[in-house]
């Protein structure tokens, strides 16, 4: 039987303590831009769909109010593109990879064969060749 050492113990603790700091973190993260895409969303869409209810029921809506309401949703769907990038880094930096205007100087842009082995999960072969592949 081995006992293990005092100051290991509380090591392990801290290290677990940071991991679960960490995944915290990022689940109040997500939280939190779940949270501001749903409440964009309702404010958007929810006085469309009242208003759209409202007109089969009543036949009362202003053709004007509803264009109004219409063009506030569509606003919604506008701001999902702006609203993922500044929330979410890893959409951020996909993103990075395949638009021009977001790419890094530093960052090479990747070829289309590249992206087919990488996506193929057959890794690299030695017997391919760019003859072989086209």
């Amino acid at each position: 039987l081995q006992v293990p050492n005092a100051p290991s113990q509380p090591l392990a603790g801290i290290e677990s303590r940071r991991f679960t700091n960490k995944h915290s973190k990022k689940a109040l993260k997500a939280s939190l831009t779940l949270g501001i895409l749903l409440g964009m969303f309702f404010v958007a869409w929810l006085p469309f769909f009242v208003t759209n209810v409202a007109q089969a029921v009543c036949g009362c809506v202003p053709a004007g109010f509803f264009d109004v309401l219409t063009w506030l949703g569509y606003c919604n769907s506008t701001m999902n593109p702006i609203i993922y990038p500044l929330f979410m880094r890893d959409f951020k930096r996909a993103m990075g990879k395949f638009l021009p205007c977001c790419r890094r100087s530093a960052e090479p842009r990747p070829s289309a064969i590249s992206l087919s082995m990488r996506n193929s999960h057959s890794g690299p072969r030695a017997a391919t060749s760019l003859k072989n592949v086209l």
